[in-house]
């Protein structure tokens, strides 16, 4: 079957030279990879390598996928409307007007950023626009040998589980060759079945950002701020918003400047990692700023670095998030617009102590799957009550922020903003961040988080990610680093146990293949494989009396953790 697939795409691949090329030159390892199966369409859409096969990103898939999109948009509407934006990784302007000519053969008009853009742009244009749905052409962080394939429903978000099935059903049943509609971009554009989005739309998604400010008048022309845009999409639109509210001392890495799918000099495009801050850290030795900070390429995600000695530390996303939840909160009960009973979301494998953070300023924090489409869930649940003021913010330990519901997913640009506001405001007191996040552990308690991917790749790979699953599930620790797990969570089947008195209670959030332990301290143990990538994930909540206690702590059981899973 493999060889027969890859026989017919020798034949009938042709639209795309570079995937002639590579199909001519395949061993029978490669075709085997590239063939075996077929590029999944689940929640978070495509994402896969670049290059020729049924398992792969390119234009003949990124169709596929397409084709059932406009099938579910059809079944729901006449007329319907979709917002595609794209990044700037290897083929994305390709893959993008690729499916903007498919929708457009299938009579859904397209909306259509005229440059790269990010995703929260795109997650604002379905909205601001009333899409029916949206598509953004991008892999996120991943190395550039990834593109990907985001599709959104109406309301902004990442589709929904039930919409993703019925554009998965869809795609099994359609001819990868023949079964898709297409017509010419040019002509589409000139019959207005395609039209570019409009620079209203770009400064509408502005003004929501800066309507996004805590301290409004708060002078930041002092915080001098180097931001590297990682080759990506961020660029334009973060280095206008700090203009906008008074950063002018910027200096912004011009290595990483410019768009480049390649990423020379950031492999894996990761604020997340210290590698792709190395040139960033460098320019830092002469330009001595208080705060540096970076956006992956489809800029929905911040990490950040300030000094520290002669050093510069980087902060970790359950860092920023705590010290922008903090902030948030203090300054908005200062100005005396915090609203009664705040609402902050996080996802189940963000830090566990912004719930103390906001308990203390009479609030509630809400926990919700991985994927930031179910926070996106809980800011839609709150306008839908009327009570839409009563967020003040979402995130993720993955370095992903939003502090409004203008769009539903994740937003670089605000982040940015408001990281660059609370350094301001802090370096206004005489504190550093550091200081800070240490005045916050002082306060609320020692919580020191980590995360670990161990990267399966393959087929073999996928199978060893659910056997590690299956035997957590069937076989859960009773204890870890000489603590005795009190709690065992099976996300699979909404199931919570009590291991000391045996009694289950039902988790109240959609299935997931997650499952997670608390320890006797109210440490956190949890692990789930990559929704997007080869990988299965470890996380670890670590609680300590002290700084020193929780960090040893936190070492130990990640230990612990990764030979449980056999690495």
């Amino acid at each position: 079957m493999v060889f027969e697939q890859y026989k017919l795409w020798l034949k009938k691949a042709t639209l795309d030279k570079d995937l002639i090329k590579e199909l001519e030159n395949m061993t029978k390892s490669d075709i085997s990879d590239a063939f075996y199966k077929d590029l999944e369409f689940g929640t978070a859409g495509l994402r896969g390598v670049i290059g020729a096969g049924t398992n792969r990103m390119n234009i003949y898939t990124v169709g596929k996928a397409t084709q059932g999109l406009a099938a579910y948009i059809n079944s729901k509407t006449q007329n319907g409307t979709v917002a595609i934006a794209y990044d700037s990784r290897i083929k994305s302007s390709v893959f993008a007007k690729h499916t903007a000519s498919i929708l457009a053969a299938n009579g859904v008009k397209v909306y259509i950023y005229r440059e790269l853009a990010p995703v929260p742009m795109l997650s604002f244009a379905v909205r601001h626009l009333r899409c029916d749905a949206g598509v953004v052409i991008t892999a996120s962080h991943n190395p550039s040998k990834y593109n990907g394939y985001k599709a959104y429903g109406p309301d902004g978000s990442q589709l929904s589980p039930e919409a993703s099935d019925y554009v998965y059903n869809i795609m099994n049943k359609v001819d990868i060759f023949d079964g898709v509609k297409t017509m010419d971009f040019d002509v589409a554009l000139k019959d207005g079945k395609i039209e570019y989005i409009s620079d209203e739309v770009i400064e509408s998604y502005l003004k929501e950002v800066e309507n996004c400010r805590v301290n409004k008048d708060l002078d930041l022309s002092n915080l001098n701020v180097i931001y590297s845009p990682l080759y990506g999409s961020g660029n334009k639109p973060v280095r206008e918003i700090l203009k906008r509210i008074g950063v002018t001392n910027v200096t912004v890495v011009k290595e990483q400047e410019q768009p480049n799918g390649n990423f020379p000099t950031a492999p894996y495009p990761n604020p997340e990692i210290k590698e792709a801050f190395s040139v960033a850290l460098e320019l830092a030795k002469t330009v001595k700023p208080d705060l540096l900070f970076a956006t992956d390429p489809d800029c929905d995600r911040v990490g950040i670095a300030v000094p520290c000695g002669d050093d510069y530390r980087l902060f970790t996303g359950n860092e920023v998030g705590v010290m922008l939840l903090e902030y948030i909160l203090k300054s908005k009960k200062a100005n005396g617009t915090l609203p009664k009973n705040p609402v902050g979301v996080k996802t189940i494998v963000t830090t566990e102590i912004c719930k103390k953070i906001i308990a203390a300023y009479g609030g509630e924090m809400r926990d919700v799957l991985t994927g930031f489409k179910f926070i996106g869930e809980q800011i839609a649940l709150l306008e839908k009550e009327g009570e839409a003021d009563r967020y003040v913010l979402g995130f993720e330990e993955s370095y992903g922020y939003l502090s409004r519901g203008y769009v539903r997913d994740k937003d670089g640009v605000n982040a940015s903003m408001l990281i660059c506001e609370m350094a301001a405001y802090y370096k206004s007191l005489g504190k550093d961040l550091i200081t800070v996040l240490d005045d916050i552990y002082k306060q609320y308690g020692y919580c020191l988080c980590v995360q670990k991917s161990f990267s399966c790749e393959g087929q073999t790979g996928m199978a060893k990610i659910k056997g590690m699953m299956a035997s957590l599930k069937e076989n859960p620790p009773k204890q870890m680093c000489g603590l005795a797990v009190t709690e065992f969570k099976d996300y699979s089947i909404s199931l919570c146990k009590n291991t000391v008195t045996g009694s289950e209670t039902v988790i109240n959030l959609p299935k997931a293949d997650v499952v997670s332990f608390t320890l006797a301290d109210g440490s956190l143990v949890i692990v789930r494989p990559s929704g997007t990538e080869p990988k299965i994930k470890l996380y670890v909540n670590a609680m300590g009396e002290t700084e020193a206690l929780a960090d040893q702590n936190r070492a130990n059981l990640l230990a612990e953790g990764s030979k449980l899973l056999g690495f």
